[in-house]
């Protein structure tokens, strides 16, 4: 018996990001804000907003598409697609099913996965293992969000944060020693709390009551979550580099969540990075949840900011909550 595992890469990556675009001085007209503030605070200066006939499922597929073209991978050859949402186009069937169907990718498994936006990296994890098994060839693993359908447009201290779009990579086999060299996940779920939709599920369903009190929209303690995420995301990298005996001087770039950007500062601080050196994109985009890293990484890729060979960490942090981070070799 073969006890080997198959190493396991990126072969294609894809986004997909919606036309209309809302600023920091669209906002100030909204909400008792400034830009000043919000750039200080966050340095986000826009975000993209889904219009209302656009959901989840169809940035998704669309970013889909263009990782499948990048990858040469036809979608009947695609074995698994997961989705990384907080915001699937409803409970069921799952967003994987629906971008399954526009897909035709008829021979394909299907589900979504749910971490926040920590998702993507939980998805890339579960894919890589089907593959390194020999279960699977080819996954399609998607990080998507519309949270502009879960915002709560009077509430200033969310409502500047988040935006919507999609990333989508293709994982297949590569050679030896390349690719997804360690995944690294973990969770909290004392501070669970802090970052919550409270009402739609079995615990709080959905009522008049419920929509009165704007219970079915982000509520978050931005304090918490931001003490927390400048702690965790230096140290998932760090586990992560030390699971395929690396250190933080071996990195090459870095591609984190984009919540903001003073968190960026200190995990790159952490790593011993130089701005250089590390892909930002919140300024334009905002926070997208599960999307952030996929989007990131597909422009860094496009852009040639990543190079054959090179050391790349991914990490993030998100709901439940959540960390996690993934080093790959380019």
């Amino acid at each position: 018996m073969n006890n080997v595992l198959q190493s396991v890469g990126i072969l294609g990556t894809g986004s997909c990001l919606p036309e209309k675009e809302i600023t920091n001085f669209d906002l100030e007209k909204m909400v008792d804000t400034s830009n000043d503030w919000i750039v200080s605070r966050t340095g986000i200066h826009t975000r993209r907003i889904a219009d209302d006939s656009t959901a989840t499922s169809d940035l998704a597929t669309m970013a889909a598409r263009k990782a499948l073209k990048m990858a040469n991978i036809k979608p009947e050859d695609l074995d698994l697609i997961i989705v990384a949402t907080v915001t699937p186009d409803m409970a069921f069937p799952s967003t994987a099913c629906i971008v399954q169907s526009n897909l035709g990718a008829a021979n394909a498994a299907a589900f979504d996965l749910e971490a926040g936006c920590s998702g993507f990296l939980y998805g890339m994890t579960v894919g890589k293992q089907f593959i390194a098994t020999g279960v699977y060839k080819y996954v399609l693993v998607i990080g998507a969000e519309t949270l502009s359908k879960i915002m709560d447009w009077n509430d200033r201290n969310t409502c500047v944060l988040f935006g919507d779009g999609a990333g989508a990579v293709v994982l297949g086999p590569v050679e030896e020693g390349r690719g997804i060299l360690s995944t690294y996940l973990g969770a909290d779920g004392e501070k669970g709390k802090f970052l919550t939709q409270p009402a739609g599920g079995s615990r709080m369903p959905a009522s008049i009551e419920t929509v009165k009190q704007n219970l079915h929209y982000i509520k978050m303690d931005g304090s918490e979550v931001f003490k927390f995420a400048v702690r965790i995301m230096g140290d998932a990298s760090k586990e992560a580099l030390k699971l395929c005996n690396l250190n933080v001087e071996d990195v090459d770039y870095l591609v984190p969540h984009q919540a903001n950007i003073r968190i960026i500062l200190s995990a790159a601080k952490r790593l011993k990075l130089s701005m250089d050196k590390v892909y930002v994109n919140l300024d334009k985009y905002g926070n997208m949840s599960a999307a952030s890293i996929p989007v990131a990484l597909d422009e860094a890729v496009k852009q040639n900011k990543i190079r054959e060979n090179d050391i790349v960490v991914l990490v993030g942090f998100g709901a439940g909550l959540t960390w996690g981070s993934c080093v790959v070799k380019w």
